[in-house]
């Protein structure tokens, strides 16, 4: 499994494995807590199966309270879960649910990990769970962060039966308790050894729960007490886990801050059973195991510490490193060495940075940088050399104390530098549930360390430390002040079709449109931009210059080249050759005020829906929910979309002049949860259906409602009942139902190729007036008959309908198009 790789130790400084663009220096409260922490020798591994999933009261407990090192090990990055900020899904949704985490982590001070796992939506048990991830190759991944780690208690969020409630969550269990039998065993991956010693967790724990009508607790089982107050942090452990868990934005996890103790209850899983802590029989001190004198060392640091002068520690600090680098336990040396480092740096309130002004580069091109770096210790701290990327530079320069020095370098990119995006997306994935790693040992990491450094060799006493300063982009925002990022590199030339997705029409050529972004300095002349479809080439251009950064070309596919493409959906993809290169990348960027700037690349693709799929609305109102892409698929399809306002519900004599205009009046998904004024508007929406107008309502959940009935006539949501298998088959309990006939022939055809599901919370009671268009179930489950609801209302159509048409329209889903723009049309009928 595991391919060779160079691997070399050097002191970098990280916090939490979260990759900073800045070295600073800890605040004095947490180099307190820090030390503390070195103290203390145990670890704990936190494992689940997504984001959200994780216990962030027990811990910023565990971190802050019991100075311990905690982990939070969640198998998947959250790809296959909903959006409430966009419409980003599937990787990009990921990689969003990746950084988040990480900004929780930064609270609660846990450090994060994730195997290659990816969430391919929901399950119901560990049967269906496994039938998309490869048990032994998650395991793998599990084993390969605890023997990294060296955890000495693991626990589980989820048991591995039913209870769970998700087949994922069941799942992580299972593999938990394999990898925790594996782990220590030199026959078990036994490449892994080439980069890790085995290791053996003394035990596994499962930390049960009270969800809803769900109590897995009981007053037999280990119970330990939480959610103190914190007079550092000037708040509670149950306070500062609200916060954490309040950065799954992405979400819609916002948690209450709750102040007070609370009892956690533990059940014994596997290995040396707990009866009084979970860190019962585990070396806990540094007495305890064989070296007394650093648990003295650091009792003197801790007690004689200066909150407003931490650099005095320093002489004992570089004393204490001197005893620690004479260990005879290389794994526990380099442990304890890195995060001694990071407080000695952290003492001395060291800051250093490598910034430009410019937030892409491309390789090969030349920059201005500036190497900030500070010191506020009263000893200086000397500058002993530079690395640049391509040439070392001596110095032998003090850091006087609190004097910022700067010094600007050249910098030229390699011309063999990657491109800036997530490790796990920079090749195809392995299966549909696997991502593809190109080195083995980034597993468990939530993302690489940058590849591009400068390193700056720093004298502080008698000690050496090199440290490690990422190329970074630095700007002012007038709103948030400094930005400090990550240098991004892009490629020379960037392709991307102009809008994500194209309507065929029958009989009709097709014209498409491709935008060109020059990113180097260099011009590009003399090329070739070719569109593709399955290696065949429908069109292109000889390119002899491009005039400025960015152009637009268009292109006609004629209607005979399409007629002979024998598919409902079809891959086009651009490439543009010049000079024997290929460019043939779009750049995916991500950009949310609770994140840093999210960057990866994707193919020049787009894809175009190729079938017969009428419309016959032309203006529709929209209530945005939680974001989905159907506005502009509805858009692409001619159709004007108006996003509604509060003031459109009040405009007009009778407020209803307004609203009268449109075909249909749509629920974007969630809306009930995400839109607070629909409390209001729903008295004027039923006035519109009343006097002829078409209400389509997407799926809703049940938490966190705005109204609590949102039909004309009442239904109830099942947050249990969905149907998850994609191909399901569906029985049209009426197939002469005018939804199912009008503009579009609905067939079992339009239900082929679905992506994911084909829907969630779906009701399981309603009125008598509604009238049930499908029946669909999983594989021996019973059959249901909630995915569309449609009801007449005086001259109008109330429809609803939790089918994920926001996950098929996007895919390029003909069948769900087809079905989509029959429930908007049903009022021509």
């Amino acid at each position: 499994m595991f391919r060779k790789v160079t691997l070399v130790f050097i002191l970098v400084f990280y916090a939490a494995f979260c990759p900073a663009q800045q070295l600073r220096p800890s605040k004095s409260s947490e180099i307190y807590r820090e030390l503390k922490t070195l103290k203390h020798l145990p670890k704990v591994l936190y494992l689940a199966a997504h984001p959200d999933d994780e216990n962030t009261g027990l811990l910023s407990w565990l971190v802050n309270d019991q100075n311990v090192e905690t982990g939070y090990l969640s198998l998947t990055r959250g790809d296959g879960g909903q959006n409430l900020l966009g419409t980003e899904q599937g990787a990009a949704l990921g990689l969003i649910r990746t950084h988040e985490l990480l900004e929780a982590r930064k609270l609660d001070g846990a450090q994060q990990f994730f195997t290659r796992a990816i969430d391919f939506g929901f399950s119901k048990n560990t049967t269906d769970t496994f039938k998309q991830w490869n048990a032994d190759s998650i395991t793998a991944d599990v084993v390969w962060v605890i023997r990294t780690f060296r955890p000495d208690v693991i626990i589980c969020r989820f048991p591995p039966t039913a209870a769970a409630g998700h087949g994922q969550h069941a799942a992580s269990a299972v593999v938990a308790e394999k990898a925790f039998k594996l782990a220590g065993d030199k026959t078990a991956f036994p490449d892994q050894l080439k980069y890790v010693n085995v290791w053996q967790p003394k035990r596994v724990l499962w930390n049960t729960f009270r969800f809803g009508a769900v109590n897995t607790t009981a007053e037999n089982q280990l119970k330990i007490t939480v959610g103190q107050y914190d007079a550092q942090l000037g708040m509670g452990y149950g306070e500062l886990a609200g916060l954490s868990r309040s950065l799954h934005k992405s979400q819609g996890a916002g948690t209450q801050s709750v102040a007070g103790i609370k009892t956690e209850y533990f059940s014994h899983v596997i290995g040396d059973p707990a009866k009084s802590t979970i860190f019962d029989g585990i070396v806990k001190t540094w007495t305890s195991q064989g070296n007394a004198d650093i648990d003295q060392a650091l009792d003197q640091i801790i007690s004689n510490f200066n909150f407003n002068n931490p650099d005095f520690s320093l002489p004992a600090l570089l004393a204490l490193r001197k005893k620690i680098m004479a260990l005879k336990d290389a794994e526990l040396k380099k442990d304890k060495i890195k995060s001694l480092d990071q407080i000695i740096l952290s003492c001395a309130g060291f800051m250093g940075e490598v910034v430009t002004n410019q937030a892409e580069a491309v390789a090969g091109n030349h920059y201005q940088f500036k190497l900030n770096l500070i010191s506020r210790a009263i000893n200086p701290v000397v500058l002993e050399n530079v690395k640049w990327l391509n040439q070392s530079e001596s110095f032998n320069r003090n850091l006087s104390k609190d004097s910022l020095i700067t010094i600007q370098h050249d910098i030229q990119i390699p011309s063999d530098a990657a491109l800036t995006e997530p490790y796990w997306l920079s090749k195809p994935p392995t299966n549909a549930a696997t991502f593809s790693v190109p080195n083995d040992t980034l597993i468990g990491l939530p993302e690489a360390e940058s590849p591009l450094n400068v390193w700056v060799d720093l004298k502080i006493g008698s000690e050496k430390f090199q440290v490690k300063l990422p190329l970074s982009f630095k700007k002012l925002d007038p709103v948030k002040g400094d930005v400090v990022e990550a240098l991004r590199i892009v490629p020379a030339l960037e392709l991307k079709f102009t809008q994500p997705l194209y309507l065929a029409k029958e009989n009709e050529d097709l014209q498409v449109s491709l935008n060109v972004r020059i990113n180097s300095d260099k011009p590009f002349s003399n090329g070739k931009i070719n569109l593709m479809y399955n290696g065949e080439r429908l069109g292109g251009a000889d390119v002899n210059s491009f005039n400025g950064k960015e152009t637009t070309i268009d292109y006609v596919i004629p209607k005979n080249k399409l007629s002979k493409i024998n598919a409902s959906r079809l891959q086009l993809d651009a490439n543009f050759v010049a000079d024997g290169v290929t460019y043939n990348k779009k750049q995916v960027l991500i950009q949310y005020p609770h994140l840093p700037s999210l960057q990866y690349f994707a193919r020049a693709m787009v894809t175009v829906m190729k079938g017969d799929i009428q419309a016959k609305v032309k203006k529709v109102g929209y209530i945005e929910g939680a974001g989905d892409f159907i506005p502009e698929f509805l858009r692409i399809a001619g159709i004007q979309v108006d996003v509604l306002k509060d003031e459109d519900f009040y405009s007009g004599t009778g407020s209803q002049n307004k609203l009268s205009q449109y075909d249909a009046i749509i629920f974007g998904i969630r809306a009930n949860n995400t839109e607070k004024k629909l409390g209001r508007w729903m008295p004027f929406l039923w006035s519109y259906v009343k006097a002829g107008g078409n209400l389509v309502m997407q799926y809703n959940t049940s938490q966190d409602t705005t109204v609590d009935q949102l039909g004309i006539y009442n239904f109830r949501i099942a947050t249990s009942k969905r149907v998850t298998e994609e191909n399901a088959e569906v029985t049209f309990l009426n197939p002469n139902h005018k939804l199912l006939n009008f503009p579009n022939k609905i067939t079992q055809n339009d239900f082929k190729d679905w992506v994911q599901e084909r829907g969630a919370y779906f009701p399981d009671q309603w009125d008598a007036a509604y009238e049930p268009l499908f029946e669909m179930h999983d594989t021996g489950e019973e059959p249901l008959q909630g995915s569309t609801l449609y009801a007449p209302y005086g001259k109008g159509n109330f429809i609803y309908t939790p089918l994920a048409f926001f996950r098929q329209l996007p895919a390029g889903n003909v069948g769900a198009a087809r079905l989509f723009l029959n429930f908007l049309s049903a009022q021509k009928n």
